[in-house]
Formats: structure tokens, sequence, C-alpha cells
């Protein structure tokens, strides 16, 4: 690898901070000084962007003090002493200052790089309403484009028509705003984003009154939301003068809608919010959004109105660890509210989509194969409760399991006690005598008598179990309902055809593995299915295996995970991969970050103790391979044939109708050498 792996900048990462220093009423040079203490400690911690509040080097609340050309000069001159010292300091800053140009004064942003003002934003919307009254001291920067301004003896662009760009570090782009400019309808940022900025910067001042603090939590997530960016949000903290308003020194950092930092509010001293910015993901949402870039169109394509700032930033590519919370299950939230909230949403999701093909198919009954596994007790749960919503019986939900070779008791009692206790029509067919016949009339091995147990040997016992079902369909005016898994369809863990990989409907085809358990547990913790209570916990704490192969001498069953990896790891490689394109050199180092300590970070709610592992780099690489090769090359024949089924989670479809569309006769190689070539 040309830059090394560990660095936060080899994968497409920018530090940032969002900051609060302690200020003094109407002293720039204790302000300046409190800035700068604040700058040093953000360069010790590798930060790339800071970002501080609005009028920081003059105080907010100083009214016609912002007049007085005393202060004005002081500003002027301390700036010029931050420019000097920003020559051995890493970070981008972004001060707040009133600047004096062509006669007015402007309320302002000031990007300082490395010696450099790389530029000033002068504030677009000024509030003149309640307790605001910047009209009385500021002009408007709205409409301020394409001017050039005198500052620490620079020639400095001038205007709201501003985006700055890293030459050196990949997708480095922002832009910046000032408090009131992202509560207007249009806000300055908008047109930024549209022109290209990737990091946009909010720099604030903003009393606080009760309730305002969710309102500009909504603002921030909602920008950044819709803009596709990062939103970092600076507003004033202590020492702002308190004549009539107070301050609470909110800053937060947010991605694609997503806190992802905050300081704690009303502090006593300075702060700082820091966060990795994942840029590269932010330009591939983009990409692969075209509303987005059909909105660039329909407002002029700002970028051809907006000036490009490019700057040298010298990125250091030292590993210097990663300031983000990452989720080791990116299926699975680890907070206790969303995962209920997701949960009740995902079920009810599957429920509706299969009423409604109950009602258009006019069904009088549902077959279904019940394994004693997870994915297909998944599905009966939520057969039961369509039927109860449409008001048809439990009963003409016929529930079939099919012991074979390798079925052991523990299962296939689970399998019967599951269907007994939710009340639906239970029945057993033994499949080992048609397996025998087909194998013995295709010159198997295992037919005569010999111990192979190979694809096919596997295969016939997967491809009877559907057949069957399909035949009972048939016979009982129904129709079939598939159990297979997004994780399973991902890895091509299923059997093409008369398989596991074709149903009538599957309710499961948008849920990954990881997923699905804590669904079963939800329904549980809910009280959805009490009578199966004891039942459903068995069938959680049993080893995921489709049981076609016999146990070895050692009692050892087979084991899928053994085959095609931890579903933990391959279900989070698959959500890096479809749902954002990032490369797998990109995917390791994430997954390196989540899974090679089991204690450090959040587990999702109930996780077992017993069951929270960790990874190394090794293990992650060799997984990363196998899923890979299975995904980009082997398996996406099976999912270009995929039944119908209801899209659950983002980023969580692999229906050829949907999110994913691939060639079936594609190629891992270039996946495969990016990570062989950029993982060590």
């Amino acid at each position: 690898m040309t830059r090394p792996f560990h660095a936060i900048h080899s994968h497409g990462f920018v530090r940032v901070a969002a900051c609060t220093p302690a200020v003094a009423v109407g002293d720039p040079g204790f302000n300046a000084a409190q800035t700068l203490a604040l700058a040093q400690e953000g360069h010790a911690r590798g930060c790339d962007l800071m970002l501080f509040p609005e009028l920081g080097l003059s105080a907010y609340a100083i009214d016609d003090l912002l007049l007085q050309d005393a202060l004005l000069r002081r500003v002027e001159a301390e700036i010029e002493g931050l420019v000097a010292a920003s020559r051995d300091l890493a970070p981008v800053l972004v001060v707040g200052a009133p600047l004096a140009h062509s006669g007015a004064l402007y309320n302002c942003a000031v990007v300082i790089a490395r010696g450099r003002i790389l530029g000033i934003v002068p504030k677009s919307f000024l509030p003149n309403y309640r307790e605001f009254y910047e009209n009385r001291w500021f002009a408007a920067g709205a409409g301020v484009t394409g001017l050039t301004t005198c500052l620490a003896g620079q020639q400095v662009p001038f205007g709201t028509d501003l985006v700055f760009a890293a030459s050196d570090l990949a997708d480095f782009s922002f832009a910046a705003e000032i408090c009131e400019d992202v509560w207007a309808p249009t806000p300055p940022s908008t047109q930024a984003a549209l022109a290209g900025a990737l990091i946009l910067c909010n720099l604030s001042a903003s009393n606080i009154v009760v309730g305002k603090a969710l309102d500009r939590e909504i603002l921030c997530a909602s920008q950044s939301m819709r803009c596709m960016a990062a939103y970092l949000y600076s507003a004033a903290g202590p020492g702002e003068s308190t004549t009539d308003l107070a301050w609470d020194g909110q800053a937060s950092v947010h991605e694609l809608g997503k806190l992802l930092a905050q300081t704690d509010r009303f502090p006593t001293k300075a702060q700082m919010a820091v966060a990795d910015i994942d840029v590269e993901r932010l330009r591939l949402e983009r990409m692969r959004t075209p509303t987005f870039n059909n909105a660039a169109v329909a407002a002029g394509r700002p970028e051809t109105a907006f000036r490009k700032i490019v700057f040298d930033h010298q990125p250091s590519f030292a590993d210097i660890g990663l300031e983000r919370p990452l989720d080791r299950f990116p299926f699975v939230p680890d907070d206790p509210a969303r995962l209920d909230q997701d949960c009740y949403e995902a079920f009810n999701i599957q429920v509706q989509g299969l009423s409604q093909r109950l009602r258009s198919t006019r069904s009088k009954h549902l077959v279904i194969g019940i394994s004693g596994g997870l994915d297909s007790t998944h599905a009966l749960l939520v057969a039961c409760k369509a039927f109860d919503a449409l008001g048809k019986p439990r009963a003409d939900i016929l529930g079939f399991t099919m012991p074979g070779f390798a079925t052991s008791d523990g299962t296939k009692a689970n399998a019967w006690a599951l269907m007994n206790a939710l009340g639906v029509t239970g029945e057993e067919i033994d499949i080992r005598p048609a397996a025998e016949r087909v194998l013995k009339d295709i010159g198997h091995p295992f037919g005569r008598g010999e111990k192979v147990y190979d694809v096919t040997f596997e295969n016939v016992q997967a491809g009877l179990r559907t057949d069957y079902l399909f035949r009972l369909a048939n016979q009982h005016s129904g129709f079939v309902l598939g159990t297979g898994d997004l994780s399973e369809l991902a890895l091509g863990w299923c059997t093409y055809g008369v398989g596991d990989q074709m149903s009538h409907y599957n309710v499961n085809g948008s849920l990954a593995k990881t997923l699905i358990q804590h669904l079963i547990r939800w329904t549980m913790k809910t009280g959805q299915f009490d009578g199966a209570a004891e039942t459903l916990q068995a069938i959680l704490e049993t080893e995921i295996s489709p049981e076609l192969v016999p146990a070895d001498a050692s009692g050892a069953i087979q084991s899928t995970q053994a085959k095609v990896g931890p579903y933990e790891l391959q279900d989070f490689s698959l959500f890096h991969i479809t749902r954002f394109g990032l490369a797998p050199s990109k995917v390791a180092f994430l997954a390196w970050h989540a899974w090679r300590d089991a204690g450090r970070g959040a587990w999702p709610p109930n996780f077992p103790e017993g069951t929270r592992n960790a990874y190394d780099l090794a293990a992650i690489k060799h997984w990363l391979g196998v899923f890979l090769f299975r995904f980009f090359e082997i398996s996406q024949f099976k999912r270009s044939a995929m039944p119908n089924g209801p899209k659950v989670i983002s980023g969580g479809a692999l229906s050829p109708r949907g999110d994913w569309r691939a060639p079936s006769d594609g190629t891992a190689r270039v996946w495969l050498d990016e990570l062989e070539a950029n993982v060590p």
C-alpha cells in the first residue's frame, strides 16, 4: 500500500472539531489567545479542520461596541497573530470576526491555514427580530460574490461564493455559513454543497431559550442529510455577555443526519466536539444519488458560480486512531430505543408485505418448511401475525418439518414445539427415503452405501424439501413462504432453483442474519408470542447449521459459519460494500476498529456475553476475501432470480428489481486485488 493502512487519511477520513472557547466581552486579545490554545490542542489531536463560534474574536453580544474602530483594529491585529501562529499548526481554522469592507461592516467567517488567509465569508442573512438586532451593525452578505479584500497584509477572496478544497487530501472540501443562515428557507450551505463542498461549517452565537437546542439539532441533522454532507455547528459559550441573554455552548458534528459528536451544554470552560468525517463516503453517496446531481443542475450548476480555493493541507498520514462511533452490527442499532423502533418497523413491514400477497393471491393456505432454525422461525412468526391481521385462522398455516440425514433431535423438537405453541397445522415428512432413491438413481456413491457427503448429497436434500413444499402448495391451494435471509443470498449460501433459494414469496430476503436474532428477541420482549417464549429462546441458542451432513466422528455438527465465515463479519462487509460502495481495504480498516477488542465500544442490547467476539486483522482480511469471492463471483445468478419480498432495511436488498443490479458472470478480481494490495 502506498499509504499506511492504519492512517485515517488513507481511507477518506477528515478529523474535525467544533469548538466552544471561553470568551471575554469585547476583548480580542483574550479571545484570540483562547482560540489559539484550542487550535494547538486540536493540532495535537490530529485535527484537520476546526470551527469556532460566530464573532468569537470580539464576542457576539457587544452591541454598539461592534462599531468602535479601536475594537475593529484590534480584531484585525489578532487575526494577523493567528495567521502567523497557524504556520506551525496542521488544522485549518475557521474563526468568527467583525470585518470592514468598502465602508460596510460584515459578520464574517475567516478561514486560516498554514500562514495564509484562504478566504472570508460574510453572513448572508441577518436576524432582526425579537432579541436580534444585527441590521443595526452589519451589512448582509447575500449577493456578495467575486470580491477580494485586504486583511493581515494579504489579498483575500471575499464573498459567499467560496468552497475550500485541499490539493493533497482527496475529498477534503468545505464551506462556511453563519448562524441565521441555516435558519433561512434557502441556506447558503445548500448552494455550497451543490457546488461540491462535503463539509459544511456553521459559526454560530445562538443564545439559548427553552427548546431551542432541539431546534438546532433538527436543523443540523436535516441539513447534513439533505445536502449529503457533514455539518459542523459551534455556538457561543462561557464568557459571553448575559445582559439580556444566556448561552449554552452547543457544538456538534453531524454526518448524513447522524450525530457523531457533541459537547456538553452550559460549559464552564472550553470544549471541542471531535469526530472523523468519512468524506469519501459522502462523495460516493452523492455519486449514487441522481437526485442530488439533478438538484445541482436545476440550481444552475452552482459549481460554475463558486470559487474553489485550493490549499496545500500537508496531511501526516500518521496512525492517530479513529474518532468515530462504529457499529459492530450495522444492521442492528446499539441504542435500545432505536433497536426497538427498528424491530417494530421491520416486523410490521414484513407482516404488511405478506398480508397483501395473501389478499392478492386469495390463497387459502400458506406452506412453510420449519427447520427449528432462526430463519424459518422468524418467517413463521411473521406468517402468524399476517394471518391474525387478516382474521384468518393460524391452522391454515401448514408447517412441515422434513428431517434429513443430519437433522438433530434438538432442532426437530424445537420445530414441533414452535408449531404447536403457535397453533399452526404441523406435519412431518421424512425426506430420507426419497433422497436415497434420487441418489441411487443418479449413481451417487451414497446410493451404493458409501459415506460421500458432497454438494450433490447436500443439495438433493435441500431440493427435495423445496420440491415437496411447492407440490404441497399446489395440493392445498396455497403458496410457499420462503425463509432464506439477506446474508445467505449475499454469500450464495442457498440451493438454486428447486431449493431454498426459491419460493412464492420471501419475507426474509431483506433481513441480515444478525438482525433476525434481535427481531426474535423483540417479539419475546414485547410479548407477541408468550406461549412460544421458551422454544424461541432455545432456537436462539442453537448453532447455525444447514444440517445436511452428518456429524463427524467427534460429534461435531456441520457449521455454516466455519464454511462461509462469521455472519457478524460478513454482514459488516455486506453493508459497507453494497450500501456505500467502499473499497475492501476501507471495509477492513473499519472492521478492525469495530471488532479488534470485544471490551471496547457498544454492543446491541441483550447481546449474550459469551458470544461477544473479537477478530484480528488477519482474520478480518481472510473472511473479507471469502465474502468478496462469494459475493462478486459465484452467487449473483442466484440473486438475479429472486422471488418477491418486501425491502425492509436501507442498504438491505439484493433484488435485481431493487437495490442491486449486477452481472451473473462477473469476477471478484478487482476487489480481491485491492484487498491484497492494501491490507497488510
